[in-house]
């Protein structure tokens, strides 16, 4: 196994425990200053996950089209997510990195189309793309943190 899908599933969990106790109400708010939210950057590391590995693959993603497109980069709330949609977020965030594990050993991500990101990192492969996973799933972890922090002490008020 990838020792950096570990990395991506560890990080995962601790998000997971940064976010326990926070209501609905608390993932939905976009706090002044920012552009999103709590769940927002939850539901854009599953999206960004699936098109990074499936799509430049030219694989079918495990999670549907429409979670992708609405959670994808440069999109930003647009709605209120809901308890059960909430629940499923999460659950998605473990799951489809279960399965992405499972396709990755089965060698699925064979014909990767190179691309460039937006911080001018070269993905020429699944391997580079896990690598950049990485590092995106600890960028989004900070914004979590932060986030986290502004709604906790809003509500402490």
């Amino acid at each position: 196994m990838n020792k950096h899908i570990d990395w991506i599933k560890r990080t995962k969990q601790s998000l997971l425990q940064l976010v326990e106790g926070l209501t609905t109400e608390q993932l939905n708010e976009v706090p002044s200053g920012f552009n999103n939210n709590i769940i927002w950057n939850l539901a854009h590391l599953v999206a960004v996950q699936q098109g990074i590995c499936y799509k430049r693959s030219g694989v079918r993603t495990v999670v549907d089209e429409k979670f992708i497109a609405a959670f994808t980069r440069g999109t930003k709330p647009e709605r209120f997510i809901d308890a059960a949609e909430v629940d499923n977020i999460k659950k998605e965030l473990l799951t489809s990195l279960d399965q992405f594990q499972q396709d990755y050993i089965a060698n699925l991500f064979a014909n990767y189309s190179a691309w460039t990101t937006p911080y001018t990192v070269e993905i020429a492969s699944i391997e580079d793309a896990i690598d950049f996973l990485v590092f995106h799933e600890g960028l989004h972890y900070g914004y979590v943190m932060a986030l986290r922090r502004l709604v906790n002490s809003k509500a402490l008020a």
